[in-house]
This record gives structure tokens, C-alpha cells and sequence, in this order.
């Protein structure tokens, strides 16, 4: 018989789950910030490259925790938002509305990454750990704190230069 598959278990493939991704992600940012024609965005993408690698220090932190490995699994999920954000590079190059689409998917892997770290906060809690919480926390904090950064620069900026003729 199969073993009964715990909260335990849910936690740390789901730990593997963001690992994967958070590697992912650190291996395309550089791409989105050379693709970027508003300053702005591209200090933004890499600023976010530095803390993807925080981030990722302190899932290794998580599974040191835990006693396992740090160890990814394939995340279908990223891999679909990643794929969506190069077609937008391909098919947005050098257009006035590549900024505003390069934002619309780094807020797509904001958003999966938000959804991750809040469940892994919870589980990480109700399962009693408390370290492991602390670190997930300060990471969905740090996503939260993207996310509406991009917003902002969305809001003030890049969403009218893509209505313009020309880039931004």
C-alpha cells in the first residue's frame, strides 16, 4: 500500500515546486532587463535579480531546515508564464508596447510566486515552523513589494509611452 501523503509532503514538493522556478526566473530576468527600453524597468528587473538570488538562499535555508537537499522539481506552471514572456519579447520587439507587455509578465511571475511563498507561509506555520515561516515571510513580503513597484512604474509611465509611436 502506498504511503498516506501528509502536509509535510505537500510542503516540501511545493518547496521544490518554487525552488525550480526562483532558478528559472533568475535565468530570464536578465533577458527581460535587455529587452527593456524604459530605464526604469530595466533597474527594476535588476534589482529583482539580486533578490531572486536572496530568495533562493533562503529556500536552500528552508530545506537546511527541513534536513533535505535543495532540490527543484519541475514547475510546469513557470515554465508556461516564462514561455509566455519571451513570446511577448519576440513579438513586441522594439514596439512601444514591449515595456508595458514585459511588465504584464513579470507581474505573471509575481502573482505565481505570491500564491507559492503565502501557502508556504501558512503550511509552514500550522506545521510549527517557525523559522522556516520567517524566511518564506520576508520573501512573500519582498514579491508583494515587486509587484506593486511594477505597478507603479506601469501606472506612472510605461503603460502611456506603449500607447505613444515611439519606445519610451
Amino acid at each position: 500500500m502506498a504511503k498516506q501523503k501528509t502536509l509535510d509532503d505537500l510542503f516540501l514538493d511545493t518547496l521544490k515546486d518554487i525552488y525550480y522556478a526562483e532558478k528559472k526566473i533568475l535565468k530570464a530576468l536578465p533577458k527581460m532587463k535587455r529587452a527593456a527600453s524604459n530605464e526604469k524597468l530595466a533597474q527594476a528587473f535588476e534589482k529583482h535579480h539580486g533578490e531572486t538570488e536572496e530568495q533562493i538562499e533562503r529556500l536552500q535555508q528552508v530545506f537546511e531546515i527541513l534536513g533535505k537537499s535543495a532540490r527543484g522539481k519541475t514547475c510546469e506552471a513557470i515554465e508556461g508564464i516564462i514561455s509566455e514572456g519571451e513570446e511577448i519579447m519576440e513579438e513586441f520587439k522594439g514596439t512601444p508596447a514591449l515595456d508595458a507587455g514585459l511588465i504584464s509578465a513579470a507581474q505573471a511571475v509575481e502573482h505565481y510566486e505570491i500564491a507559492r511563498y503565502g501557502t508556504l507561509c501558512r503550511w509552514a506555520k500550522e506545521l510549527g515552523m517557525k523559522d522556516a515561516e520567517k524566511l518564506l515571510k520576508q520573501t512573500l513580503d519582498q514579491e508583494s513589494k515587486t509587484d506593486a513597484d511594477l505597478t507603479k512604474l506601469a501606472e506612472k509611465t510605461v503603460n502611456d509611452a506603449a500607447k505613444a509611436s515611439e519606445p519610451a
